[in-house]
């Protein structure tokens, strides 16, 4: 090594002359000052000494004059625990390590660009093991890295649901209303999730843990903020009512904390002042339980002996209060960010997914226009903050935003690292439901021609989530332009509402009993009974096994459309175990709120280990596995697990995951869907799938496709054909098969 090529502490060369990088290639900052290192070995930083966790007694009232109930609630806190986790990491070197201004989508992909995403509360695990410690095995990594699994995203672990009083109260909202930066025992210990991690390091993999920065469930720093202690009422959008206005809040019935206000009261309340009043829509809306996203609460007697109600926000259901993202004391913010150093530096996590981050600002409208609550620049600039801190310690984010592509673009400038596809998953749903893939082309198209890079999406099979068919982008932004569908030009909210309708009318009612539509937002299902539906099944026991060869073989379908394009490829247990949905009649109280998705959350037994067992841990009853465990499918090699090892081993050769999508072009037949792309090694590859159930002499045809070059096989290394002088060629398409194809370079002349 010459003087002018200095040694970093890391090892890498470092520039001359940082100011003047001449010659150097096009790159951002990250790339350019902060060399790739192994994903394994990234340096994160680390806290000095976990947070105490301190045992405080319970005696007397659950009320806010009864010191030793106010102490009880602050060592359970968020906000406490998080003001105590940042002082570690002030003033520490190790906080300037990182790039973290930009988001690096091709640096995450490159991390980990497969994904299995858990449901806690829906694995079965073997006796004596927590979630976590089942997470955490080796065997089961093993399996993992065998099928090419690199990240495992676990869900919410953390403390969930509320208080009352001393007591705890359940969550509502499947562990999403987090009240505490612990692990919840039914999930396992602080100790097992770094375990887990090392796990994971070891077979080169990464963790990727939550974060909730849109609400809290009804906690301690809930109860804090009712009874006004400190800044405790800064970290939520709520709004002391005057005593004298008291009248015009709705009676809380008995046994309950709180009430949902009605239309006319919530108007009433904004033309007093207190409240930003209507918003853009009303997630969970059900008639006489969540009319609007605001909600009275009892009467609290506070720190001080003074007698106050509130009103809250909250986007989602009632034991949801929403954070404030611009409160003065920014308490929520600090509450947020201490919630993910614990993830990342305590516990050891890699990367954290972002929940509900898309409603962080609220803003009054006038002219009785809804008050602004989605895709507010409020939510960029928080979407901003939380991404850089987590970059800034090594970590990088993926967000669920389901809004317009529009607003994703804007949140990808600066925010998340990542985001959930939620712009194809609805349409490739319709394509396989309607053996047409022309919304799926419309809305691959209108991703490129926004500037959404595909690499920086999560494209997902299921998750703990409904099917969702909310199709934002043309509901709320793009309600009234025109788009081009089925031979003439219609409304963007007439293009919505005709997909929802196809969605339900093929997926769901008496042809497929066993799917049941979620409110507006989806369908809840599996994505084995997606394709159950689309293949004409009307009921589950009478599935076969020529039934589930079938069902296998568009499985597979899906799994080439999601993997085979740039990004990350995610998928869930119940993928890879092929399950079937839950008969309503086994989840009845789980069902009784509206919530159809439990049905779609049947338990499952990854490793097999209790082939007996009913239930999981948390209770979910087990449902019906078409393919089998994985050390089953691991022994057949024409399981469905073992066939998508060798997609995934294709995909990892030729790096599809990072390369840049250039055309989505039209094709020959209405079930066909093809995606070109331009390798990281310049060659330009093409996936072709079949979404019909007809067998298609397909031509493919795209100004990227250079003539007189060589169509290779990338599974069987064959020559299939040579592009011709229309940028095209000819391939043979089964039922329901995809392809993906090379081409080689035309020689010189």
């Amino acid at each position: 090594m010459t003087e002018r090529e200095p040694m970093a502490e890391n090892g890498a060369t470092e520039p001359t002359d940082a100011t003047d990088p001449a010659g150097a290639p096009e790159v951002n900052f990250a790339e350019y000052y902060h060399e790739a290192r192994p994903s394994t070995l990234r340096h994160r930083a680390r806290v000095r000494s976990t947070v105490r966790r301190r045992s405080v007694a319970q005696d007397g009232p659950a009320s806010g004059e009864n010191p030793v109930y106010v102490s009880w609630l602050l060592s359970q806190s968020m906000l406490g625990h998080a003001d105590e986790l940042a002082r570690q990491f002030s003033g520490q070197g190790s906080m300037w390590q990182n790039p973290y201004a930009s988001p690096g989508p091709r640096h995450a992909v490159e991390t980990a660009s497969v994904w299995f995403t858990a449901y806690p509360i829906s694995l079965i695990t073997p006796h004596g093991t927590s979630f976590l410690g089942a997470l955490g095995d080796a065997e089961l990594w093993q399996a993992f890295e065998t099928i090419g699994i690199e990240a495992v995203h676990t869900g919410p672990v953390k403390k969930a649901g509320g208080l009352s009083g001393w007591q705890p109260t359940p969550s509502v909202d499947g562990h999403f209303d987090r009240i505490s930066n612990e692990l919840d025992p039914v999930f396992g210990t602080e100790d097992e999730f770094r375990a887990m991690c090392a796990t994971a390091t070891w077979h080169g993999g990464t963790i990727i843990d939550d974060i909730v920065p849109g609400h809290t469930g009804k906690g301690p720093d809930f109860r804090l903020a009712e009874i006004a202690y400190g800044d405790y009422p800064g970290v939520y959008h709520m709004v002391e009512i005057e005593p004298a206005d008291w009248h015009t809040l709705p009676e809380v019935p008995p046994g309950r904390d709180s009430v949902n206000l009605d239309a006319a009261t919530e108007e009433a309340l904004e033309k007093a002042g207190y409240i930003v009043g209507r918003l853009q829509r009303v997630i969970f809306y059900r008639e006489g339980v969540k009319e609007t996203n605001w909600s009275a609460t009892t009467e609290v007697t506070g720190v001080d002996g003074v007698v106050r109600r509130w009103v809250y926000l909250h986007y989602f259901k009632d034991g949801q209060p929403s954070v404030n993202w611009l409160d003065p004391t920014f308490a929520g913010m600090r509450m947020v960010i201490g919630d993910a150093l614990h993830s990342l530096a305590d516990l050891g996590s890699g990367a954290l997914r972002l929940d509900a981050n898309g409603f962080l600002g609220v803003e009054k409208a006038g002219g009785g226009a809804p008050g602004w609550s989605e895709g507010h620049p409020l939510s960029e600039a928080a979407n901003h903050l939380i991404a850089s801190m987590v970059r800034k310690v090594g970590g990088f984010t993926f967000q669920e935003l389901n809004l317009t592509v529009d607003d994703i673009k804007v949140t990808s400038e600066a925010g998340a690292d990542l985001s959930y596809d939620f712009i194809n998953r609805p349409a490739y749903h319709h394509a396989l439901a309607t053996a047409d893939t022309e919304f799926l082309r419309l809305t691959l198209r209108t991703a490129l021609d926004l500037g959404v890079d595909p690499a920086s999406l999560v494209h997902a099979l299921q998750n703990h989530d409904e099917l969702t068919y909310e199709l934002v982008h043309w509901t709320a932004g793009h309600a009234d332009e025109l788009f081009a569908f089925r031979g003439e030009e219609v409304r963007g909210g007439d293009l919505a509402d005709a997909i929802r309708r196809d969605l339900c009318d093929h997926l769901t009612g008496a042809g497929a009993p066993y799917n049941l539509i979620f409110t507006t937002n989806g369908i809840a299902c599996t994505t084995a009974t997606v394709i159950a539906a689309s293949l004409g099944v009307s009921a589950l026991d009478d599935i076969g096994p020529d039934d589930v060869e079938r069902i296998r073989r568009v499985h597979l379908l899906l799994v080439m459309f999601n993997a085979f394009q740039p990004g990350v490829f995610a998928l869930s247990g119940w993928d890879l175990l092929g399950m079937l949905t839950l008969p309503p009649e086994e989840v009845p109280d789980l069902l009784a709120s509206g919530d159809t998705r439990w049905i779609s959350r049947p338990a499952h037994d990854l490793m097999g280990h209790r082939p007996d067992a009913e239930r999981s841990a948390s209770g979910m009853p087990r449902g019906r596995s078409l393919y089998g465990s994985l050390p089953e499918q691991l022994a057949d090699e024409t399981s469905f697990a073992r066939q998508m090892q060798a997609i995934l081993a294709v995909r990892r050769h030729c790096s599809v995951a990072t390369a840049q999508q250039v055309d989505v072009p039209d094709v020959s037949h209405r079930g066909l869907l093809v995606m070109v792309h331009r390798l990281d090694d310049g060659r330009t590859q093409a996936t072709v799938l079949n979404f019909a159930d007809e067998h298609v002499d397909a031509f493919v045809r795209s100004e990227e496709l250079a003539p007189g070059a060589t169509v290779v096989d990338l599974f069987s290394g064959e020559e299939v054909g040579t592009v011709d002088e229309l940028h095209g060629f000819r391939i043979d398409m089964p039922p329901f098969r995809a392809a993906a194809v090379v081409l080689e370079a035309v020689p010189d002349a």
